[in-house]
């Protein structure tokens, strides 16, 4: 540390020219957050000091993570449903996964997941000693459900599905995995960190809620498409027990037990969820995923007039084209297979597309 601290001049003009070293937003195309929506900013700030692992002290904030939990059921039919704000998918996946294992009580238990999963359940399977069993994919990157049938065995714990891939936006048969989970007594996480906030409010979307009674546990991301200010990531439960194999003791604290994974825990990203929730409702919502896929709708249109082919026709705004070079300042990423991939955004909207359109047409003139 300095002997002696900067003045405040000195300390924001160096902070600043750090944040101006960040990449802007206007050319970021490969990220699963974006701008968060001005009410979150607003509650964020006003929620800054709120410490969610200790409840007792915070109790208007804790009212607001049983507001967020109770809301988010509600969209996928469970109102009833439990859980809490996590830091986002990865901590939602791997408490899934330890309440699978705890409930399993399996010598050596493993998992059965789709080759499509986040890295985080690697993670998971890495920090709870799991043997992780990865399930092919069919010709539109969606797992294969008697591929997934046909790796479970009698020490398989949980069966993960996705609603919404980090890299192709498609949508697991969500269903048929449910109907193999509950035939087979077999927990069955599903992992919509990214379509969670999307397929709900899209007409005709494929069945990936609690609507199925095979699903146990979901994750959701109100920091992605809820457009809520970071960390904010929701876990939801169908059964309480399952959720309270977790719980450990916390003597010293105003709450005597819990079941999260962080001690510490910020009350501002779930008020900053809240907030963008409660002011946009349903019909925000669906106009905001509705400009989402349309913008995605253009931007296919016009890298096809180009000859630069989809990979796939995704179910989320997700979209994935055959490789090619992209000029800069535009920031892309690139799938495993080797595909463009750009996913559409809030912030990605219609000028940003166009103006991408327009620099790779200039470029692959």
């Amino acid at each position: 540390m300095r002997e002696k601290g900067l003045s405040s001049e000195q300390l924001f003009s160096f902070l600043l020219a750090k944040k101006g070293e960040d990449l802007d937003h206007a050319h970021i195309l490969s990220s699963m957050c974006t701008i968060p929506h001005p009410v979150a900013i607003r509650a964020h700030m006003e929620f800054m000091e709120t410490n969610l692992g200790d409840p007792g002290l915070f109790p208007g904030t804790a009212s607001l993570e049983k507001l967020l939990i109770e809301r988010l059921g509600t969209l996928l039919h469970l109102p009833t449903a439990c859980g809490y704000a996590t830091t986002g998918g990865t901590e939602s996946n791997i408490q899934a996964l330890r309440m699978a294992r705890q409930i399993a009580g399996k010598e050596r238990p493993n998992v059965v997941i789709p080759e499509s999963a986040h890295f985080s359940f690697k993670k998971a399977c890495d920090i709870l000693s799991l043997e992780m069993r990865t399930v092919s994919l069919d010709n539109e990157y969606r797992m294969n459900a008697r591929a997934a049938e046909e790796k479970i065995d009698r020490n398989t714990c949980c069966l993960v599905g996705i609603a919404g891939t980090t890299e192709y936006g498609m949508v697991d048969p969500i269903a048929d995995l449910a109907g193999v989970a509950k035939d087979l007594d077999i927990f069955f996480h599903v992992d919509a960190a990214f379509g969670g906030m999307v397929l709900p409010f899209l007409d005709h979307a494929p069945a990936f809620n609690f609507s199925l009674p095979g699903v146990s546990s979901i994750a959701i991301d109100p920091h992605k498409m809820g457009m809520s200010t970071i960390p904010a990531g929701v876990l939801l439960v169908r059964d309480r027990d399952a959720l309270c194999s977790l719980m450990v003791d916390t003597p010293y604290l105003s709450i005597k037990q819990g079941y999260t994974l962080s001690g510490t825990r910020p009350g501002a990203s779930v008020a900053g969820a809240v907030a963008v929730l409660e002011y946009e409702g349903i019909e925000g919502f669906r106009d905001i995923v509705a400009g989402c896929m349309k913008n995605m709708k253009r931007l296919t249109d016009g890298m096809e007039t180009y000859g630069i082919e989809r990979a796939i026709t995704p179910d989320v705004n997700v979209a994935t084209f055959t490789p090619v070079k992209v000029p800069p300042p535009w920031i892309v990423s690139w799938t495993r297979k080797g595909h463009l991939r750009i996913v559409c955004m809030p912030h990605v909207n219609a000028d940003v597309v166009e103006k991408f359109l327009k620099d790779i047409g200039e470029h692959h003139a």
